[in-house]
């Protein structure tokens, strides 16, 4: 029955129930539908003492496969399904990976209007794709059924990112699972505190740390999975960082299988959909093989042309083979001809050394760098490498336009506010095509010069490059021949089995992401991708120092202004004006930003030095002080202006802004209103001065106090106070 019910009207009549009781506290529940059975649970023991949870059987139970990690006191669900497609598509496997959080997590409740979570975030997506990047790489060639992987966020301690507590769950999961899959895997965070590493550090660890790095491997200390940033990494650090957390991996990996032999369902039979007779192969590697070499080894091809050429070769390939082979459609004809292309592109890598535009594996591509592109910019740059074209902007904005970037980390205290953003768009153009593309290194190394450009205090620039890999494999399916490829252009991306990118400065490495498209790599192979790498890095930075070796040190005409200004408490009112229509005018006619800090002073920022002063022009004369000198106790003859229910507006000389003589403060009596009194605009009163509060900095005036004594008061313009 319970899939029939109307989910809306379940929570309609938990919610009826519920408020008939007597708590009447702001509370939001969370309501899954799930089947309970008997668990079966393992815990993966690290080397420093921490371990990790993972337990299967109690939740989801309808699923494929799904298993619940834990970490401290973080947990993440993960459920894997998967479903035949009735049209595979060969080449492509059709994975989705959904990573969500939920504030109830945290024990919050959404602050939107909806009082639910939304679209996804940044952090949802971007862990979504780090799942989806450990697990891929591991299913079985030719699979492409429609999988998903729900990640759901249990709980969270506000100590330990969920990132890679969902990597393990959805190892488990996958491994439980009757999908095929040729895991597990195993992923941990590492972390380098005074050239210690540590294995899954805490927040607090982490804002200590010189590195934060997940490291997911398989068996056999095979690395699937990395990413991370740091402060300027030697690279020593960074191979030992690796190297010690992939071996740690290895205790989840264990502890995962052990769990798949309690608890796991047999493997779905699988043959790969798409069979392709090998007499088929052999026609299209003589039709094509001898043609191929030649496009691949004609280095006057540029990208486009290239890839034309090759187009019309498939073209004419895929024609032939549906009519020498009847009954072989076109879907099948362009699949063996991209496995033809892609035998060819790498034997002449493995065989040869030649990449297709000439360049020796560890040859980088023509650099060339410009900066100052335009004046009204604060910073620009344009980095090209090859026939790649970066052009990277900076902008400065007020202080208090910095973005909350993780409500989820907000929520649970380990958000920090970040004063630096970067926006990538990457437009079809690009590439000449009519839909997004992958995006390029070349973003950091624009990026930097740009910075400097703009006169930001860098200690030192950084720069990327991406290296690839092309393996070849033995019968056994033991990694028989690899090479290595530096600064890889799109098509060797595409036809290799890693894109490493790695980012840095002359000290040391600041960033790096691997993706591999096979089941791991060796640690030996990483070791010498990150070498190969760091020296392509150093060349690149040679060549940007050539252009723009350090920031500029003296300021744009363009660059913005940021000055803070005192105002005295008793001043601010002048400079909000009857409903702030003073500093709204002000900022709409300057140009310039003025917000309030929490300490009174006015931040002043300006998208220029001439807007600024323009702006301290107003400033100064709406500060401008033209009231009289006021004594401290001294007795003064004030003018009534307005009437009020809590009392009345007076002035103690002319062009004096009104203030309010309070009823409390007009007689000795308890007055409710100040008519009782007799009193009427216009009137003339006696007040004592007691200076301005030291808080708001409102004007302090009394008629109570003369009121018991005999004091003569005396005129604002007679000479001597009493």
């Amino acid at each position: 029955m319970w899939p029939h019910i109307n989910l809306v009207r379940v929570c309609s009549l938990f919610e009826k129930s519920w408020r008939r009781s007597r708590y009447a506290r702001n509370v939001r529940f969370i309501c899954t539908s799930t089947h309970h059975l008997e668990k079966s649970e393992i815990r993966a023991e690290f080397s420093n003492g921490r371990s990790m949870h993972i337990e299967t059987g109690g939740l989801a139970r309808l699923a494929d496969g799904a298993a619940v990690a834990t970490l401290g006191d973080t947990a993440v669900l993960v459920t894997a399904v998967s479903k035949s497609r009735n049209s595979p598509s060969p080449g492509f496997m059709p994975l989705t990976v959904d990573y969500r959080q939920k504030y109830a997590a945290a024990g919050r409740i959404p602050s939107n209007y909806f009082r639910r979570e939304l679209a996804p975030t940044d952090k949802e997506i971007l862990t979504s794709r780090i799942i989806d990047r450990s697990v891929r790489p591991l299913f079985p060639e030719g699979y492409c059924n429609d999988t998903q992987l729900s990640c759901q966020l249990m709980a969270v301690d506000g100590l330990h990112d969920p990132d890679v507590v969902s990597i393990n769950a959805a190892s488990a999961a996958l491994a439980v699972s009757d999908i095929p899959w040729r895991g597990p895997v195993g992923s941990v965070r590492v972390g380098l505190i005074d050239g210690e590493v540590v294995i899954h550090p805490t927040r607090r660890e982490l804002s200590k740390s010189t590195l934060n790095l997940v490291v997911t491997g398989a068996e056999q200390n095979l690395v699937v999975m990395l990413e991370g940033e740091g402060s300027n990494v030697l690279q020593q650090d960074l191979m030992k960082a690796i190297k010690t957390g992939v071996k740690e991996c290895q205790h989840v990996v264990r502890g995962i299988q052990q769990l798949a032999k309690l608890s796991g369902k047999p493997k779905r039979s699988f043959t790969n959909p798409v069979l392709i007779p090998q007499d088929i192969l052999e026609a299209a590697r003589m039709l094509c093989e001898i043609r191929l070499r030649s496009i691949f080894t004609d280095f006057s091809h540029n990208k486009l042309s290239r890839d034309e050429a090759v187009n019309k070769l498939r073209g004419d390939v895929t024609q032939k083979l549906m009519q020498g082979f009847p009954g072989t459609d076109s879907l099948i004809a362009n699949e063996v001809f991209s496995r033809t292309a892609k035998t060819v592109f790498r034997n002449l890598v493995l065989d040869e050394d030649i990449r297709c535009d000439g360049r020796s594996l560890h040859d980088m591509r023509m650099i060339s760098c410009e900066v100052d592109l335009y004046r009204t910019l604060h910073g620009s740059a344009l980095f090209q490498r090859g026939q790649t074209q970066v052009q990277c902007t900076v902008a400065f904005d007020a202080p208090e336009n910095i973005p909350k970037l993780d409500p989820l980390l907000e929520a649970t205290g380990g958000h920090k506010d970040r004063n630096f953003i970067l926006h990538y768009t990457f437009p079809s153009f690009a590439t000449n095509e009519v839909s997004r593309s992958s995006s390029s290194m070349a973003t950091i190394c624009g990026g930097s010069l740009a910075l400097m450009d703009a006169g930001v205090s860098l200690s030192s620039p950084a720069a990327g490059v991406a290296v690839g890999l092309v393996t070849r494999y033995n019968a056994s399916e033991q990694l028989q021949e690899y090479k290595i490829l530096t600064d890889i252009l799109g098509i060797e991306d595409y036809m290799g089995d890693m894109d490493f990118k790695l980012a840095g400065t002359r000290k040391g490495i600041t960033a790096l992401q691997a993706d591999v498209k096979v089941p791991g790599i060796p640690l030996k192979v990483v070791m010498e991708a990150i070498q190969q790498g760091t020296e392509a890095k150093g060349t690149v930075l040679a060549i940007m120092s050539e252009t723009l070796a350090q920031p500029r040190e003296q300021n744009k005409e363009a660059m913005p202004a940021l000055e803070k200004i005192i105002v005295p408490p008793n001043k601010r009112s002048r400079v909000m004006g009857p409903g702030g229509i003073n500093i709204r005018k002000l900022q709409s006619e300057t140009g310039v930003q003025l917000t309030w800090r929490e300490d009174g002073v006015l931040s002043a920022f300006a998208p220029n030095q001439s807007s600024l002063e323009e702006a301290r022009e107003v400033l100064n004369e709406l500060l401008k002080d033209n009231e009289p000198t006021l004594e401290f106790g001294a007795i003064y003859t004030a003018t009534v202006v307005e009437l009020r229910p809590q009392g009345v507006m007076v002035t103690l000389y002319d062009d004096m802004p009104p203030v309010l003589l309070h009823n409390s403060q007009l007689d000795t009596r308890k007055i409710q209103h100040p008519s009782v009194l007799g009193l009427e605009a216009g009137q003339q009163i006696k007040v004592k001065y007691y200076g301005r509060d030291p808080a708001s900095g409102h004007m302090r005036i009394s008629r109570r106090a003369l009121q018991a004594s005999n004091i003569v008061a005396r005129n604002l313009h007679k000479t001597e106070p009493v």
